[in-house]
Parts: structure tokens; sequence; C-alpha cells
């Protein structure tokens, strides 16, 4: 695995994000070394949804309007129903995730994730996959989507579901190495 102990990753997420699409890769990035933050819209805690219910609560290191681009290597932005719809409809959230991309840093999104990337409006063109419910609506905002475990376009790497966890996690390790 590749060492991440100079880089700082950030994960935008809010109330219902999936909780092993959160966890299992903070979990990895930090056993590769990484310094990682929970960035949300509001501080305190944000709570998961497993199976379908309310589950555990990570604790928000800080708020997205505190946030600056300029402190983090990489962005992550996990699945859920309700959390990239909640992300995406703040103004600082959509802007956050754009400068990654400005700036050409590293983002990994899955799941339900890139839906914040088309108000980010930073698909068109770009290959890339998620869980297949949202497949056209990255397809209407531009991008050329794939039914694959994992795909990295240039500084953008997306996975589809759960179970693709493994091989998301090793290769956005790889991505935010570099």
């Amino acid at each position: 695995m590749s060492t991440l102990s100079n880089k700082k990753i950030a994960v935008l997420a809010a109330d219902g994000y999936e909780q092993s699409e959160l966890e299992q890769p903070v979990e990895a990035l930090k056993n590769a070394g990484a310094t990682v933050e929970i960035v949300s819209l509001k501080s305190g805690e944000i709570k998961a949804m497993k199976d379908h219910e309310w589950s555990n609560s990570v604790k928000v290191d800080r708020t997205v309007s505190d946030a600056k681009v300029s402190d983090y290597d990489g962005l992550l932005l996990p699945g859920g129903v309700l959390n990239p719809d909640t992300v995406r409809g703040d103004e600082n959230a959509v802007k956050f995730v754009k400068d990654f991309f400005t700036e050409n840093k590293p983002v990994a999104a899955i799941c339900h994730g890139p839906q914040t990337l088309i108000d980010a409006e930073v698909v068109e063109g770009k290959k890339m996959t998620s869980f297949k419910a949202i497949s056209k609506d990255l397809q209407n905002a531009g991008a050329n989507w794939v039914d694959e475990e994992v795909i990295t376009d240039g500084n953008l790497t997306t996975s589809r579901k759960p179970e693709d966890i493994p091989a998301f996690n090793k290769r956005i390790i790889e991505e935010f190495a570099k």
C-alpha cells in the first residue's frame, strides 16, 4: 500500500451518509497514514444510515464554511441517498467540491456521492461510475457513465456500491498518494 503519511484528506458528508462508504474508506486512509477530517454543513455530529435505518454517528472536525481546499490533499464523497442530496443543496459545499477540481486535487466519490459533482459542474466529459440509479443523471450532466467497479479519470475516482469498497479503497490510496 502507498503511504499517505504527509496527506490530509477531507471527507465531505452530512446526515444520512452510507455508514460503510464513510467508515471503511476513512479506516483505510488512516491505516495508510493519512490525516482525515470530517467536513460537514454543521458542527457536532452527523448520523449514518445502514440498511435504511439510522445508525452510527461521527464527529465533525470542521464545517464546510470554515474549510479551505488549500488545507487538504484530497476529497472523499461518500454516498447514501440523503447525504449527497443535502450536501449538493449547500452553496459552500458545492464550491468546496468545485475548488478541488479547479486546483486539480484528487477527488473520490462512491455510490450516490457523485450527485454532488453534478451540482459542482465537474462531470462533463469524465468517464465515471456510480450507483446505477443515478447513471442517467450523470449522463445528462455530460459524464461517460460505465458500469465498472472503480474508475479513475484524471483527478476523479468513482465507484458503484458498498460491495466495491475494497477496490475503491485500494485505488483512492494510490490516487491520494500521487
